[in-house]
Order: C-alpha cells, then sequence, then structure tokens
C-alpha cells in the first residue's frame, strides 16, 4: 500500500491493484504546482469524497467526466450527481461497506458541514462522513474534516484501524493537540499521517505536538507526491 499526499486534505492511494484519489484538490491547491497535476491523478479507479467544501470537491466532477472514471461518496449527492451530471458514482451511506475491486470502504461519521456555493447561496449536499479503508490486510481510517466526537469510540473499537490519516490544522477541523488525544482514546494507531495543515497561514504549520504526545505511533509528517509505503 503506498499513500502518497497531494497536499491539504488530498490524498492518492494505491492498494489492491486499485488507484483511490481522496478529496482530490488540483485547482488551486497551494502546495500542489500544476506540472504535479498530472501525476497526482494518472491511472486513478476511483475518487472518494468525503464532503463538498470546495478545497475537497472543485476538481471532482472534471476528473470524474475527463478520466471516465466513478466518485465514491454519500448517497443522496452520488444520486443527484449520477442524475444531473451523467457520471459513473457509488453511492451508499454510513453504516454501509462498499468494494472498489479488492479494497473495502465503509462509510463512516464526521463532526463537520457539507455545503456548496450556488448561484442562489450555499446549499447542503447529504452529510459529511469518514471512511475505514480495508486493504492488504490493514485498515486505515481518513477521517476526513472533523471535529472530535465520541463516535470515534465505537469507531476505533469496532474497525481496529492501524493507520490514521487525520485532520489535525485546526480551526475547521481538529487541531494537533485534540488529533493528539482522540489518537490516544478512541485508537490503537500504529500510523498516522496528520493532514488539512500547513496549506494556509490560518492551520497549523507542525505537527511537533503530535509527534510528541504519540511517542509510541509512527507520525508521518507527508511531503507532496512522496509515497509512504506501508
Amino acid at each position: 500500500m503506498k499513500i502518497i499526499w497531494l497536499g491539504h486534505g488530498s490524498f492518492r492511494i494505491e492498494t489492491g491493484g486499485q488507484v483511490l484519489l481522496v478529496d482530490p484538490w488540483l485547482t488551486g491547491n497551494p502546495v500542489l504546482s500544476e506540472d504535479q497535476h498530472e501525476a497526482a491523478v494518472t491511472g486513478a479507479t476511483h475518487i472518494i469524497l468525503t464532503h463538498t467544501h470546495f478545497d475537497h470537491v472543485v476538481d471532482v466532477l472534471p476528473l470524474a467526466k475527463s478520466r471516465n472514471i466513478p466518485v465514491v461518496g454519500q448517497y443522496d449527492l452520488m444520486g443527484y450527481w449520477g442524475e444531473s451530471e451523467g457520471i459513473a458514482t457509488i453511492g451508499f451511506n454510513k453504516g454501509g461497506t462498499v468494494d472498489l475491486g479488492g479494497p473495502m470502504l465503509a462509510m463512516v461519521p464526521a463532526s463537520h458541514s457539507s455545503t456548496f456555493t450556488t448561484e442562489d447561496g450555499l446549499r447542503a449536499s447529504g452529510s459529511e462522513v469518514g471512511y475505514m479503508l480495508m486493504s492488504e490486510g490493514k485498515t486505515v481510517y481518513i477521517s476526513g474534516d472533523t471535529g472530535m466526537m465520541a463516535d470515534m469510540d465505537w469507531m476505533g473499537d469496532y474497525f481496529q484501524p492501524d493507520i490514521g490519516i487525520l485532520s489535525a490544522g485546526g480551526h475547521f477541523t481538529m487541531d494537533m493537540k485534540q488529533t493528539a488525544y482522540a489518537a490516544k482514546r478512541y485508537f490503537n494507531f500504529k500510523t498516522v499521517i496528520p493532514c488539512h495543515y500547513k496549506s494556509f497561514p490560518i492551520l497549523e504549520q507542525s505537527a511537533a505536538h503530535l509527534i510528541e504526545a504519540l511517542p509510541e505511533v509512527d507520525v508521518i509528517e507527508p511531503q507532496v507526491l512522496q509515497a509512504i509505503a506501508l
């Protein structure tokens, strides 16, 4: 399994013969240059979407159409896009699990919001979610944008994820201190990869606190387009 950070909350995960793009943000991404865009998405087989804020969704429909690949996400939004945009979708809901051609993806709760801008103002688009990705004998918790929540208790106990890809930038999501607290209280990770930080001045710029707070966990600060092999 290779986990490749595309900056901010975006990832490319190569596993089980599939290439999964998680919230791929290319256009306007401050840490992913234009000449890196093709390398970020080449060979993609699925797009996994956690919610519809611009920094997660702006490139989803263009990629789905140009690459002819399905978008995987919350049922209500996938149904709408399937009809209105003519793209392939895999729609399911919290509590459900789908087979992505080998890797299994379970949808779990997140605590955030999920809206997008229209000519008539903000519109809701289903609900924000996270995922548990099960592949190659590993379970990866993809938190998406979220605050800390009590649901993490059963999620950690039931799925027993080895790896956490956790939003940790603060302001819009958990900060490093809260992420460390959640990781210790609710999970037993072997590896933690923080994300949704460093992209903007308003967000946390360092994972030093997370690293110090989790001495028994391999906390990996991701670098853009550098594969983390697990």
